[in-house]
């Protein structure tokens, strides 16, 4: 370790994303009791929108064998419940250095998956404005410019906005989340030249608010539109 980097790290000690305490491995992101408590999702997984499936006599979720969706795929990289309290912590209390670690994980455990895809730009999801203003931060951006710094993808904030404000999803059922999203996303470009776009979300959980972002995107002529969720909740 550089002896700018050492005393950086004795100002701003670096925190583990699991645990949030200060990092015996400095440059990893983990510490070494909290390095195997992390959950991948790993095969079996539902071919459409990745969750964990409990049998590999399956291809699909239930989520996925019921309802028809407008992207073509996704794919997540951890268990929800293994990372709930480190995306909490990145989401709510300002921990955005996580963000470093995220899309560091995402490019070294997604990079085929992103190879074979070669999409045009990565889009995260939008976040209202006011609450952004509130927040200080799009925690999607945050990752998907990680993300854009590993793989050279470029990130496209400027393509589609949040136009309404909607209720938290966590509480509502799936009518009602289809029936809170409507009208919510804005394309803001007349013009839209891309026709190959991941995007970008921290929770993956019924795939609503990636649905009517896809839905929108689709109508404005991007022909192919794929999702990568940091964490996903287990497929049934």
């Amino acid at each position: 370790m550089r002896t700018g980097e050492g005393l950086l790290n004795l100002l701003f000690p670096e925190r583990c994303v699991v645990c949030d305490g200060i990092s015996d491995r400095p440059g990893k992101g983990l510490c070494k009791e909290c390095q195997d408590k992390i959950i991948y999702i790993k095969e079996p997984f539902c071919m459409k929108c990745g969750k964990q499936l409990r049998s590999g006599e399956r291809e699909y979720c239930g989520d996925c064998e019921k309802k028809e969706h407008y992207f073509i795929q996704g794919t997540a990289l951890y268990d929800y419940g293994s990372m709930a309290d480190s995306i909490s912590r990145f989401k709510y209390g300002g921990r955005t250095e996580y963000a470093s670690f995220y899309g560091r994980e995402l490019y070294e455990k997604k990079r085929q998956w992103l190879m074979a895809i070669r999409p045009q730009a990565l889009v995260p999801v939008p976040v209202h404005a006011s609450r952004k203003r509130k927040r200080g931060y799009n925690q999607a951006e945050l990752i998907a410019r990680e993300l854009s710094a590993c793989s050279g993808i470029p990130v496209n904030t400027a393509l589609i906005r949040r136009e309404r404000k909607t209720r938290p999803l966590k509480a509502l059922s799936q009518t009602e989340r289809q029936n809170n999203l409507k009208r919510a996303f804005k394309i803001c470009q007349n013009d839209v030249k891309l026709k190959t776009i991941v995007i970008i979300d921290d929770i993956y959980t019924t795939g609503s608010t990636v649905d009517e972002m896809a839905r929108v995107l689709a109508g404005a002529g991007v022909t192919r539109v794929y999702f990568m969720a940091l964490t996903i909740g287990r497929g049934i």
